[in-house]
């Protein structure tokens, strides 16, 4: 019976996405598309010029740019999202240089830019250079002290954001940096109920290159002959040697349940046609790794390829604007080792609908940040969801001479001099 839906399912999305190279290739030349209509794409193509007016702090270099100059591949990681937010800002329509007109604040401070021999960023340090970024600016300008920040945002794109640890039990232990307590917070984790997602923070998709996916189109008539893709760790021995904390073994259970299913084109090795299997996969696994999400997410809606949300209470990017219940899939991690049985349950004609929905342009364009920004891009996503708390409440500003935030909270590593 499963043989014969996958024949079935195959045929269809490969005669009804024929079309989606094409349309992959009009996210970086087309910016006119129909609105999306779904449980959120109502606002997906709002404007956001003119509802907002942002100011951006002119920092020192070695907050960052001096970083990006000593080790370029801060450019490329899937935390570049501080750098692409601040170089679009320094063009954007909404910002101004007088700070008396300004709806919000933006600091630049670049804490995932300090990378090991790997590339992998280390967090270790960002605390204090965050907390020495916002002590100069209370210093040197009047704004933060008369908000303590609630009129600020500052993008933390680190695996549990503004936690500053990769690993959940020791974020968690850490907690937000006291001194952003009271600031928006933009970044690419969300977990509802969790203690690093602030209240009021803005979710948005982890940076994956636009120029490099786009360089990896392939031809409109590639017909889906993979039923489910994924590429990547199962388990992170390194950092968890026992093997079952990593993904909270969602992970292990995909490899160990999956890994002989001919349904399955699983591996932990990363080819060089990573990006040429998306486009051939009907579905693409999008696991938890240490935090909820990843690029796969990203690459699979760029790619078409349906995502399927392994990732319990995820608060996923741009809710409010994205439909994601018409273009994902969403499973349990318990019910992991059930992932055939549901994903070949799904009737051809949901399949077929999420795909059309994943063909947008639009779509795609939302989680993307292409240089230069374009209309529509994660970018203006950002923007919209800024321009939407709008006005800030009565309690935003504090009386004179009061005091919210306790600059002596944390870890005491946290509060030596960076």
């Amino acid at each position: 019976m499963r043989s014969i839906f996958l024949i079935a399912i195959l045929a269809a999305t490969t005669a009804a996405v024929l079309f989606h190279g094409s349309d992959a290739q009009e996210l970086m030349h087309d910016h006119h598309t129909e609105r999306i209509s779904g449980t959120g794409g109502d606002v997906l193509e709002d404007d956001p010029v003119g509802k907002l007016k942002v100011y951006v702090y002119d920092l020192p270099a070695k907050y960052n740019t001096e970083p990006v100059e000593k080790d370029p591949r801060c450019l490329t990681h899937m935390f570049a999202t501080e750098i692409f937010v601040h170089r679009s800002l320094l063009s954007s329509a909404v910002r101004t240089l007088d700070p008396e007109e300004a709806d919000w604040f933006y600091a630049p401070v670049y804490t995932t830019c300090d990378l090991t021999a790997s590339g992998h960023p280390m967090p270790f340090d960002s605390p204090r250079m965050m907390r020495s970024a916002i002590r100069l600016i209370a210093e040197r300008w009047p704004y933060w002290n008369r908000s303590e920040g609630a009129d600020h945002f500052f993008v933390t794109p680190h695996d549990f954001g503004a936690c500053f640890h990769f690993q959940e039990e020791k974020a968690m232990a850490r907690g937000i940096l006291p001194v952003l307590r009271r600031a928006t917070l933009v970044q690419t984790f969300g977990q509802r109920n969790h203690v690093c997602l602030k209240d009021g923070s803005i979710t948005i998709p982890p940076y994956a290159p636009p120029w490099k996916m786009e360089a990896q189109l392939l031809p409109p008539a590639t017909p889906r002959s993979i039923f489910v893709y994924f590429r990547g760790l199962f388990y992170d021995a390194g950092n968890d040697p026992k093997g079952g904390y990593y993904a909270r073994g969602a992970r292990a259970s995909v490899w160990e349940n999956f890994k002989s299913n001919p349904l399955f084109d699983i591996s932990t090795v990363h080819p060089t046609t990573y990006y040429q299997d998306m486009q051939r996969a009907v579905f693409c696994l999008c696991p938890l790794g240490w935090a909820p999400w990843s690029p796969r997410l990203v690459e699979a809606v760029v790619f078409g390829c349906i995502p399927v949300v392994i990732a319990d209470d995820i608060v996923l990017p741009f809710a409010d604007a994205i439909p994601w219940a018409d273009i994902g899939v969403f499973i349990a991690e318990d019910d992991v080792p059930r992932l055939d049985t549901i994903l070949t349950s799904i009737p051809v004609e949901v399949v077929l609908r999420k795909q059309r929905f994943l063909a947008s342009p639009a779509m795609k364009r939302a989680v993307l940040f292409p240089q230069p920004a374009q209309p529509g891009d994660a970018f203006h996503q950002i923007l919209n969801g800024l321009a939407r708390k709008l006005p800030h409440g009565d309690d935003a500003f504090l009386r004179n001479g009061q005091t919210v935030l306790n600059w002596t909270a944390g870890p005491p590593r946290d509060l030596k001099p960076w």
